[in-house]
C-alpha cells in the first residue's frame, strides 16, 4: 500500500507544533541505560533470528559485545504493555501513524524526557518482536512454544508459500528496525554527552543540536508504530494491510548520518575542552617553560616542533629550558613594521648574557588554504628566531584566543623560564618606548615610568628640549584639538600667564608644547597612538582600573574635541581637562593669583580649575579603542562623572590596499 506523502512535506516546524504540546515537565525518572541495553539485547538477536530463518544460515552473536544492565534494574513492565496496545492492530499510513505517536507521547510519556520516549518506545516494540522471533526459533522444539505461536499465527506464517509472500516484508522491517536502533543509540549517546560542562559557545552550538532530539525522537517513534503494523500485516496474511517501510528507512538514515555527525563534533569539542582545560592549569601550575609551550605548541610531541632560523633546521622545544621567551603570534600577514620590531628585539636579546631571550614565531592559522605552505616557507625563511609550525591544535588556538586576547593584530607574549607570563603584550610597549623597554616586564615600565611620568615617557625619546625641562620640574601645558583659532590661541595666553610678574617672583617657570601634525614638538597621529598603547596596557586583563589607567583614559576621550590640554608638574600630571576651561583658568589669573601666597602653582590652578569646571556644560565624552588590540575592561566609568559608560561597536576601512 502507498504511503501518504503527507508525511514527508512535514517541515520541522510543524511537526513540532504538533509534538512540543505533548510535553510536560519531566518527573518521572528510571533507569533509561538499563532498559535500552535489555531493548538493544532483544533486538540484536531477534534480526538475527530473522535473517537466519529467511537466509538459511545458522549466525550467531555470541563475539558482539554487549553491556549488562544495573542488577537492581526493575523493567517499567506495565507502561511498556501500554504503549504495546496504542502500537497494535493499527492500519497502515502515516497519519494514523501520526495519530498513533501523539497519542502515545500524550498519554503515556509526557513526564519523560525525549530521549526515555524513544527508548521505551522501543523496549515497548521489542517485546513484541522479541516474543515472535523466540516462537520462531523454537516453536518446533518446544511444544509450549509451538501452542503460544499457533494462537500467533507463527506456524502458517513459516510456511513455505505464505513466507515466500512476506519475505521483503520481513527483510525490509528488519532493516528499518536496525536503523531505528541505531538512530535512538545515537540519541540517547548524544544526550549523555550534553551533560559535559562545554564552553559558552560551544554550549550553544550544542543547544542547537539538542533542539533537533525531538524532532529525531518522534521520527523514530512514528517509524516503531509503523514496524509494528508492518509485522500485524504479516503475521494476518492482508496484503492491503502493509506497511511501506522504505520511506521511513530513508528519512531515519539522513537522520542518523547527522546525529553521527553531531556525535563526532561533541567528542571533538569535548576533547578540545578538556585540552583547554589542561592548558589553562597547566599555566597555572608549572614551573617550566618547556613543559607549557610543549602542550601549547606540539602536545602529540609527533616532530620536532620548532625550525631554528638562524640554522634552518628542526629543533626540539628543549632547546628552550631556562629561557625566557617571546611568543610571537600573528597570522601570515605580517607587517614589515612587525618584522622590523622582531628585528630589533632579536639583536637587543643577543647582547644579553647568556643569550638568555628568545623568540619564537607562532602562526595562528586556524583554516587551511591553497598555497599556505608556499606562503609559510616564504615567511619563515627570512625569520633568524625560532619558528614553530603553522597547524596549532583547537585547543590552543582557543587558549591564545581566550586567555591571550588574541584578535586581528599580532601579540608579543612574553614568558619567564617558568612559563610564567611577564608581559601579555609586549607590541604594545614597545610602540611606547621602543626596546629600550626590554625585556618589556612591568618592572622595567615603572622603572622608565618614574623617571619621566606615564605621559612624557614616550615623548621625550626625540625631544631632548623637553626632557631638560621635566628634570628641571617646569610646569608645561600640553595642548592640543581641532579648533584652529583656538590652538593658535591658547599659547598666547599661557605666554602672558608666564610673564606676570607674580609668576617670575615665585620663580614659576611655564612652558607650553602642543600636539599637532606639522606643528609643535610632539606629532599627533603618533601621541595619541601612544596614547591608546598606554591605556591598553594599563587597562588590559582588568575589572578596575587604576588612577593612573583613570588619567590616561580621560585624556583619550578628549582625543577627538576642539580642544584640551594637560598640565604637568615635571613629570607628574596635576590635570587633565577641556582647552575652553583651562584656558579660562589662564585668562583669569588675577581671580586667583592671591592664592599664590599659600599655596603651590599647581594646587592654586586646580583648585581654580574645579570651581570653573563646575559651571561649565559637560559634553559627552568618547573612547575609541581599537576591539583587536588585547583585552580591554568590558565596562569603563567616565573619568568625569564615574556613571557606566554606553559601549557601541563600529566598523572602518582604510583600503590600505588602494582598493575601491
Amino acid at each position: 500500500m502507498a504511503i501518504s506523502s503527507y508525511q514527508f512535506t512535514l517541515s520541522d516546524n510543524e511537526v513540532l507544533r504538533q509534538i512540543c504540546p505533548t510535553h510536560s515537565h519531566v518527573n518521572e525518572k528510571f533507569d533509561v541505560e538499563s532498559l535500552f541495553i535489555m531493548a538493544e539485547k532483544i533486538l540484536n538477536r531477534s534480526t538475527l533470528v530473522v535473517d537466519n530463518f529467511l537466509q538459511g544460515t545458522q549466525a550467531t552473536i555470541e563475539h558482539l559485545e554487549e553491556k549488562t544492565p544495573k542488577a537492581s534494574f526493575s523493567p517499567p513492565l506495565c507502561l511498556l504493555k501500554k504503549i504495546s496496545f496504542e502500537m497494535q492492530c493499527k492500519e497502515p499510513g502515516y497519519l494514523i501513524a501520526l495519530a498513533t505517536t501523539l497519542s502515545i507521547l500524550n498519554k503515556l510519556l509526557s513526564r519523560y524526557s525525549w530521549d526515555a520516549k524513544a527508548v521505551l518506545t522501543l523496549a515497548a516494540f521489542a517485546l513484541d518482536y522479541g516474543e515472535f522471533c523466540l516462537l520462531v526459533k523454537i516453536q518446533s522444539s518446544e511444544e509450549l512454544a509451538k501452542s503460544v505461536g499457533t494462537l500467533k499465527r507463527v506456524p502458517v506464517l513459516l510456511k513455505g508459500v505464505t513466507m515466500q509472500k512476506n519475505q521483503q516484508a520481513f527483510i525490509d522491517l528488519n532493516k528499518v528496525v536496525k536503523t531505528t536502533m541505531k538512530v535512538i543509540k545515537c540519541i540517547f549517546e548524544l544526550e549523555k554527552l550534553s551533560n559535559f560542562d562545554f564552553d559558552t559557545k560551544d554550549g550553544s552550538e550544542l543547544a542547537t543540536l539538542l533542539g533537533r532530539i525531538k524532532l529525531d525522537v518522534y521520527w523514530a517513534i512514528t517509524t516503531i508504530v509503523a514496524s509494528t503494523t508492518q509485522l500485524s500485516s504479516c503475521l494476518i496474511f492482508d496484503e492491503d494491510k502493509k506497511q511501506e517501510l522504505n520511506p521511513f528507512a530513508d528519512k531515519l538514515n539522513v537522520i542518523l548520518t547527522e546525529l553521527e555527525k553531531q556525535i563526532v563534533f561533541c567528542k571533538e569539542q569535548i576533547a578540545e575542552t578538556q585540552d583547554y582545560g589542561k592548558l589553562v592549569k597547566l599555566f597555572q601550575t608549572s614551573m617550566e617553560i618547556t613543559e607549557v609551550l610543549h602542550e601549547l605548541i606540539d602536545p602529540t610531541n609527533r616532530m620536532q616542533p620548532l625550525i631554528d632560523g638562524s640554522t634552518k633546521t628542526h629543533v626540539e622545544i628543549d632547546v628552550l629550558k631556562g629561557k625566557s621567551v617571546f611568543l610571537f603570534i600573528s597570522d601570515l600577514e605580517i607587517s614589515n613594521d612587525d618584522i622590523s620590531m622582531l628585528q630589533k628585539i632579536f639583536d637587543k636579546a643577543r647582547k644579553e648574557e647568556k643569550e638568555q631571550y628568545k623568540i619564537v614565531w607562532i602562526p595562528f592559522v586556524e583554516q587551511s588554504r591553497e598555497g599556505l605552505d608556499k606562503e609559510f616557507e616564504t615567511k619563515r625563511s627570512t625569520m633568524p628566531w625560532y619558528v614553530a609550525r603553522y597547524y596549532l591544535p583547537k585547543a590552543s588556538c582557543r587558549f591564545i584566543k581566550k586567555q591571550w586576547n588574541f584578535k586581528v593584530k599580532p601579540l608579543l607574549v612574553a614568558l619567564n623560564p617558568q612559563g610564567k607570563m611577564e608581559c601579555e603584550n609586549a607590541i604594545l610597549i614597545f610602540s611606547i618606548y621602543g626596546v629600550e623597554a626590554f625585556p618589556f616586564t612591568s618592572a622595567k615600565v615603572k622603572t622608565m615610568e618614574t623617571d619621566f611620568g606615564w605621559l612624557w615617557s614616550p615623548i621625550i625619546k626625540a625631544n631632548s628640549e623637553i626632557e631638560n625641562w621635566i628634570r628641571e620640574k617646569k610646569y608645561i601645558f600640553l595642548y592640543g584639538g581641532q579648533d584652529k583659532e583656538w590652538i593658535k590661541k591658547f599659547p598666547e595666553r599661557v605666554k602672558v600667564l608666564a610673564e606676570q610678574d607674580l609668576i617670575k617672583q615665585k620663580g614659576i617657570s611655564i612652558q607650553w608644547v602642543s600636539v599637532s601634525e606639522s606643528e609643535g614638538k610632539v606629532h599627533l597621529v603618533r601621541f595619541w597612538t601612544n596614547i591608546e598603547s598606554l591605556f591598553i596596557s594599563k587597562a588590559q586583563g582588568k575589572t578596575q582600573i587604576d588612577e593612573v589607567a583613570q588619567e590616561i583614559q580621560k585624556l583619550l576621550s578628549y582625543k577627538n574635541e576642539k580642544e584640551w590640554a594637560v598640565l604637568t608638574k615635571g613629570s607628574s600630571v596635576v590635570l587633565v581637562s577641556s582647552g575652553e576651561v583651562i584656558l579660562k583658568v589662564v585668562e583669569e589669573f588675577e581671580k586667583w593669583k592671591i592664592k599664590l601666597n599659600e599655596k603651590d602653582f599647581e594646587l592654586a590652578f586646580k583648585d581654580y580649575h574645579d570651581e570653573v569646571f563646575k559651571d561649565e556644560k559637560h559634553i559627552c565624552h568618547h573612547i575609541k579603542i581599537p576591539y583587536n588590540t588585547g583585552k580591554i575592561p568590558e565596562t569603563l566609568k567616565c573619568s568625569h562623572c564615574h556613571r557606566i559608560m554606553d559601549t557601541h561597536v563600529s566598523y572602518k576601512c582604510c583600503h590600505y590596499d588602494g582598493a575601491a
